[in-house]
């Protein structure tokens, strides 16, 4: 399963790490995580669900839903598409209720973090974020989950489009080294300070300061916890995949685009080999496209809606591979045993309801679902963020104003978790709501004002044309409702 010829991302074997699945030694890759090793030997049941003890594989590949979890070194419920793969490793898959830890923990006491500027999140709202504040003379610590900074960038091989700044013609995974870069290079100077492999865990009452929980995973699996002190704080968490209701929708085999993405393209591992997208928005045709790059048939693309809802220059692209675009149709079900085994597909009349008899039969080992993201703000909700339920945002999102500040003072938002949009405007939305918590902690001067209407124009000319109707309707929605907090 793995992608060893690849026109755009160069995957060399790479040592060889020997670990232990269920008693039986197996071996991954230097650089997998624990799932990735394992699709890449051909395991895709990673658990059993809850309720009906059916197989389960991973869904989001980012930590973000609970389909991965497994026993490892004896501590139940470890996210295994996040937690990086060690030698000699013992990983279990745990029943339906995890038994208690049999692992021996040597907690380590608390450690205590000061810092002026908090960023949860190192996508390209974060990085942006975290770059713009240090530039301007504020400490920042930026936090991530996942072992790499970068976020969806570091999957993107698609070359982006726009003006100059918003660097067109570049890859994402270029724009991702490009920014990684330019952080490292302030960490050098420290003015920045970068965690991986860590997670907020919770918000907690400070005297004047705001507090977070922080927990680091070291590469031994064991942890430290810090508390972190900080005057401002930039929630860009980023989103979470959606799902469809359809019979067989948990079994191995249905994955979200961004899990696809993240086997495929982080860790040059084939997701299957026949795969049936569901969903022709931009990230359905990219992926479908990267598919077909990677070695993967795409047997087809089915759209529910009557019209396709990506740029038609992706699906120019597809469709020059004979790869069919199939509008006003979507999945049923999934049948299999263990996993995925093939999928039965159906037109839509105009109601959006399944027409009898016009279903289809489709011979494929993977199912991806590209319907769309919602924004993570559980964060944002636990801080006391007001929030609001804005439809054309992704689902509810936290209110902010041109700044990106919300209703708590000194807390900002950027990115998809503020509303889902590109990561374009994702990169200008971390960069105004950086250099708004620099000037909010004192650095104020008459360029910087100057420089954040600059990246205002951005943002506007970014969101014009009709794909920018959308986020346009979502913000002016916010603006509106943020008037009204004031």
């Amino acid at each position: 399963m793995r992608i060893r010829n690849h026109p755009i991302i160069e995957f060399r074997e790479r040592k060889k790490i020997p670990f232990f699945f269920n008693k039986k030694k197996v071996f991954g890759e230097e650089g997998d995580t624990i799932a990735s090793a394992l699709h890449a030997v051909g395991v895709k049941k990673l658990s059993t669900s809850l309720r009906y003890n059916s197989p389960r594989g991973f869904f989001c590949g980012i930590g973000k839903c609970s389909s991965c979890l497994m026993r490892v070194d004896g501590v139940p419920n470890v996210r295994t598409c996040i937690a990086p793969l060690r030698e000699g490793v013992y990983v279990e898959m745990q029943d339906k209720l995890a038994d208690l830890p049999d692992a021996v923990f040597v907690g380590d006491p608390k450690k205590k973090i000061e810092t002026d500027l908090l960023v949860v999140g190192a996508g390209p709202a974060g990085m942006c974020a975290a770059i713009e504040g240090a530039k301007h003379g504020v400490r920042v610590l930026v936090v991530d989950e996942n072992q790499f900074v970068g976020g969806q960038l570091i999957k993107q091989t698609h070359k982006f489009f726009g003006s100059k700044q918003e660097k067109a013609g570049t890859r994402g995974i270029v724009i991702a080294k490009e920014l990684e870069e330019e952080l490292r290079e302030l960490e050098k100077k420290g003015g920045v300070r970068v965690m991986t492999d860590s997670t907020v865990i919770g918000y907690y009452e400070g005297d004047k300061k705001h507090r977070f929980g922080v927990v680091e995973r070291r590469r031994d699996y064991s942890s430290v916890l810090y508390e972190v002190d900080c005057d401002s704080v930039i929630i860009a968490c980023g989103a979470m995949e959606n799902m469809l209701l359809f019979p067989g929708n948990d079994l191995p085999g249905v994955y979200g685009a961004g899990a696809v993405q993240t086997l495929m393209n982080v860790y040059g591992v084939k997701p299957g080999k026949r795969v049936l997208m569901v969903g022709a928005g931009n990230v359905g045709l990219i992926v479908s496209y990267q598919l077909l790059q990677a070695g993967v048939e795409v047997d087809r693309v089915v759209e529910a809606a009557p019209v396709i809802g990506g740029y038609h220059v992706h699906a120019a692209k597809l469709c020059r591979c004979g790869v069919p675009i199939q509008t006003s149709r979507s999945i049923k079900e999934v049948y299999g045993k263990e996993w995925v085994e093939g999928a039965v597909v159906v037109d839509l009349d105009e109601e959006w309801q399944p027409i009898p008899g016009s279903e289809e039969k489709v011979v494929c080992d993977t199912v991806c679902l590209a319907v769309g993201l919602t924004p993570a703000i559980r964060l944002l909700s636990q801080i006391g963020v007001e929030t609001e339920f804005i439809p054309e945002a992704g689902g509810y999102v936290a209110l902010h104003d041109d700044s990106m500040q919300t209703t708590v003072k000194g807390v900002y938002v950027a990115g998809d978790s503020s509303g889902i949009e590109e990561a374009s405007t994702a990169m200008i939305e971390g960069k105004i709501a950086g250099l708004s918590a620099a000037m909010l902690l004192g650095h104020k001067r008459r360029e910087n004002q100057k420089l954040l209407e600059q990246y205002h124009k951005e943002l506007d000319k970014l969101r014009g044309g009709p794909f920018g109707e959308k986020p346009r309707a979502a913000k002016n929605k916010i603006s509106v409702l943020m008037g009204k907090r004031r």
